[in-house]
């Protein structure tokens, strides 16, 4: 079973204008996902799969609604009585780990403020997180050194108060949150008063870096679940009953995106499994034999996994992919649908946002196209002076908030009004990234405000670039980036990886160059091409291009 019918007037459509003019979320009073969604799914049907958890050990564990509403009071009993309260501020270091599920469960119910983080973070990071926000807690994972670097970053950070280690070996300084929560009381009432949540309480806190300066603190308010109604249902096509799987790890906002808040909505199980290295064998594997429904990953994945030999494998169980986190070039997307019979869904959002432009499931996509704007926000393309774009003209995205505020938009920036306004001002949210609309209302995506390459006169976005250079043999991956140019401002660079039985010479750079410059407009081309092995990248499987650039900035790149 599902919930949609209790927030949604209608959840069925009588296709993409009906979707577009008609779709509304219903927001209730004092909003809470882990009472009103979790829980109640948990009341009226128990038994039915929530999460299928297993780990690269061998380890596996089913989980219903009936065992996360079990363990998730146990864990807000744990959480209440180490003195956290509504508004506390808890960060999470726990990877794939299934209690990162529970946990947030728990912190919903309290009130308190999750922070989901990676555990690639180092001693200085946790220290600069933890006097930025005000952690008082922090639960991590004793897989690897993580641990060691909260523990040492606890000494600078006066706000914390406890640590909670999940591992089989718990070390001094910490404690044994399995233990913990095995000897919780299972009992536990919603708060009333002023421990109740109501619907502009804080309840996720996300760091996210741009491109200069500190961390950003994102941060959504109670209803922000109910904005992924459209990521899960419309998007990634969740299914009651079905199997879905998003890749990423816990740190990193996709995570609630494509693993919990929708998809539960939707009567959707999540497929979680544990694992570090990102193998694309395994990967595979892992989908044909849990029978996944439908999947989402980032676009370097689909990249890595498409020499896999698909077609020796079954991909019946299979009705729908999506693909977020950086646009899809149109050969993987091509290579994809033949292999599996499914088209991989463009979608495009921020850790600010939901899912803000998609293809969504009454769209034929256009091979390339980010999609539609999400009904439930009003997205333009604009100017520099704000004003609206013409089609087929590139301008920056924006969510018009003069009409309403949609509830997938976040809060602010932690205790920074002036960063916030910053982004949210004359009622318009900027995103920072650009795009056109063609005459059908389709987003073709440029790229970041910083990404774009001004070349003798001409603006060039990487993606296009990057299409171009996949459609060639020898191209794995691609990064494109702007290197200094005493003429022509900028020139294109393309940072490439080879596919085995290649080799790197000046040949193939020519070669490279002229397959651009017959793929696409000619003074595109790539005038600089380096081979590497690997692209530097986000946990999140972005590549980024901001190091790159750094990278020949230090050195001094020239143009060739």
């Amino acid at each position: 079973m599902n919930l949609l019918n209790r927030f949604l007037p209608r959840v069925e459509f009588d296709g993409l204008d009906d979707f577009l003019a008609n779709f509304q979320v219903v927001t209730p009073e004092n909003f809470n996902y882990a009472y009103d969604v979790a829980d109640e799914m948990a009341r009226l049907a128990p038994d039915q799969l929530a999460m299928s958890w297993s780990n690269t050990h061998g380890e596996a564990r089913d989980y219903t609604f009936a065992d996360l509403k079990d363990l998730s009071d146990r864990t807000a009993n744990f959480l209440w009585s180490q003195g956290i309260r509504r508004g506390d501020v808890v960060m999470l270091i726990l990877k794939r780990h299934a209690e990162f599920w529970y946990t947030l469960l728990a912190l919903h119910k309290i009130g308190a403020i999750a922070v989901p983080a990676t555990h690639l973070l180092t001693t200085k990071d946790i220290v600069y997180r933890n006097n930025a926000a005000g952690i008082k807690m922090i639960i991590v994972t004793g897989d690897g050194p993580v641990h060691e670097a909260v523990l040492e970053a606890q000494k600078d950070s006066p706000t914390v108060q406890a640590l909670a280690l999940v591992g089989r070996e718990v070390p001094q300084g910490f404690l044994d949150f399995r233990k913990e929560i095995a000897a919780a009381s299972p009992d536990w009432t919603r708060p009333t008063g002023k421990d109740a949540t109501v619907n502009d309480d804080i309840s996720l806190l996300y760091f996210t870096s741009g491109t200069t300066g500190m961390p950003k603190m994102v941060t959504h308010s109670m209803t922000y679940p109910l904005g992924h109604i459209v990521t899960a249902r419309y998007w990634q096509n969740c299914q009651d009953g079905g199997l879905h799987w998003t890749i990423s790890d816990t740190g990193w906002g996709k995570a609630v995106w494509g693993k919990i808040y929708g998809q539960w909505l939707c009567g959707s199980a999540v497929l979680v499994y544990d694992f570090d290295k990102f193998v694309p064998s395994e990967i595979l594997d892992k989908m044909t034999q849990c029978k996944v429904t439908s999947f989402c990953a980032p676009p370097t994945m689909y990249r890595f996994m498409l020499p896999e030999n698909l077609g020796s494998r079954d991909f019946s169980h299979l009705k729908y992919c999506a693909v977020a986190g950086e646009p899809l070039n149109p050969e993987v997307f091509n290579q994809w649908y033949a292999a599996t019979g499914c088209k991989p869904m463009e979608g495009f959002g921020q850790t600010e946002t939901t899912c803000t432009i998609l293809n969504n499931i009454y769209m034929e996509p256009k091979v390339g196209s980010t999609g539609r704007p999400n009904p439930a926000y009003d997205v333009d393309i604009v100017d520099e002076d704000g004003v609206s774009c013409d089609p087929g003209q590139v301008g920056e995205i924006v969510v018009r908030t003069n009409r309403f505020v949609p509830c997938g938009l976040f809060h602010g920036y932690y205790q920074d009004p002036e960063r916030t306004k910053s982004v949210w001002h004359d009622d318009m949210y900027h995103t920072g990234d650009t795009a056109w609309r063609d005459e059908d209302g389709h987003f073709w995506y440029v790229g970041r405000t910083d990404d774009i390459i001004k070349s003798s006169g001409y603006r060039i976005g990487p993606f296009e670039v990057e299409s171009a250079l996949m459609t060639h043999p020898a191209v794995l991956e691609t990064a494109i980036t702007g290197v200094p140019d005493p003429v022509r401002g900028q020139v294109v660079k393309a940072t490439i990886i080879l596919k085995k039985g290649y080799e790197p010479s000046e040949a193939l750079k020519k070669e490279l160059q002229n397959h651009v410059k017959h793929a696409t407009a000619p003074y595109k081309y790539p005038r600089v091409i380096e081979f590497v092995d690997e692209l530097p990248k986000t946990i999140s499987g972005k590549i980024r291009r901001v190091e790159l650039r750094e990278k020949d900035s230090a050195k001094g790149t020239p143009a060739q």
